[in-house]
């Protein structure tokens, strides 16, 4: 009998080519979208909704029916507003960089969409993620870098757990993203070249700061910027601003490049220095998930990424408490910031990760 899987379909490249890929190998293959944007408003949907928006729907149908394969459109809005937009709008309100593409990953694409799938009775769920999905020889399951290390996209999906990697599959990550496309165009599917999505996707302008006052209805006050002796040295917009590393959109005139190295949400502060001053050696990380060892015993060896366009650096982990992890960098690395995800990795393989609480 076959195995059935339902492959998450963004209307994109990837997830139609891998829809495709998994019918070859032999599996009963469903479609599904999963339904995220907010608005009711049909044009809304179709300008704002992003890898889920009314057009992406649109081509993720069409692919579908030219494969032969059923397509559902589920609704997932309540799950994403609880895990991704409030997450992403508590996080700027305090002073933390947020990453809603993790906690969509984990929350809405692999926890809720899995669930959804089982009822439909299906064995495993799939997505046009670059990344790949091994067993190792002590049991667990993992992620190992895409073919392509360009395109890799294990930074994002480091927070799996282990019963949602045993039920999934990621036959892109295989592939070249070259690779995709040309067997995009050599079956006829119509978004063969169609762009990636690069934004968020509740935000396609970019205007994290409007659409925050926007939906809690609060004015984030102006404050000071300080330099590190504690200095005024100019006024700010309001911390929602800003993030870690900064260094565009300031306003400030000192001579010599500015930096944005702290920001201090309890005094309203946002702490100005030099590029220098944005280095750091060492963070301090919770929330950790463990994916190719069940725990961390001792001291450990590892490249950390510090987000996603991050090359990595070695490093040693400990855990410092029930639910935190100690990373001390062999040299100083630029803009940590927290509420970003560190990422450990062994070679190719995801070791784990957890979400930076300080500098």
């Amino acid at each position: 009998m076959k195995k059935k899987v339902a492959v998450g379909m963004s209307g994109g490249v990837d997830s139609s080519v891998a829809a495709y890929l998994l019918k070859e190998q032999g599996y009963d293959v469903i479609g599904v979208t999963m339904q995220i944007w907010q608005d009711e408003d049909p044009l809304a949907m179709a300008e704002n909704g992003g890898c889920c928006g009314l057009s992406a729907v649109d081509d993720a149908r069409r692919v579908a029916d030219m494969l032969d394969i059923p397509y559902y459109v589920l609704n997932f809005k309540k799950e994403f507003k609880e895990h991704v937009i409030d997450y992403f709008m508590d996080e700027y309100m305090h002073a933390r960089t947020p990453n809603p593409c993790i906690a969509c990953n984990r929350y809405v694409k692999w926890e809720a969409l899995l669930h959804r799938a089982m009822e439909l009775g299906c064995d495993y769920i799939a997505t046009g993620h670059y990344a790949r999905v091994c067993r190792l020889e002590n049991g667990r399951y993992a992620l190992r870098k895409s073919a392509t290390t360009r395109k890799d996209q294990t930074y994002a999906l480091y927070n799996l757990t282990q019963e949602q990697l045993s039920r999934t599959l990621m036959p892109v990550g295989e592939y070249e993203k070259e690779e995709i496309r040309k067997i995009a165009g050599q079956i006829g599917l119509l978004v063969a070249n169609k762009p990636d999505s690069q934004e968020i996707c509740f935000i396609p302008d970019h205007d994290y700061a409007s659409y925050i006052e926007r939906e809690t209805g609060k004015t984030f006050s102006k404050g000071n910027f300080v330099d590190l002796d504690g200095h005024i040295i100019g006024q700010h917009k309001g911390i929602i601003h800003y993030t870690i590393g900064q260094r565009k959109g300031l306003g400030l005139s000192l001579g010599t490049p500015a930096f944005v190295v702290d920001i201090r949400p309890e005094t309203n502060e946002v702490v100005i220095g030099t590029n220098a001053d944005t280095f750091q050696d060492r963070l301090t990380a919770n929330q950790v998930n463990f994916m190719s060892i069940p725990e961390l015993e001792g001291e450990k060896e590892v490249i950390a990424k510090i987000r996603y366009s991050h090359q990595g650096a070695r490093c040693r982990i400990r855990m410092a408490g029930d639910d935190m992890v100690t990373c001390q960098f062999e040299e100083p690395v630029r803009a940590i910031t927290p509420g970003q995800a560190v990422v450990f990795y062994e070679d190719d393989i995801v070791v784990g990760g957890a979400t930076i609480m300080n500098r």
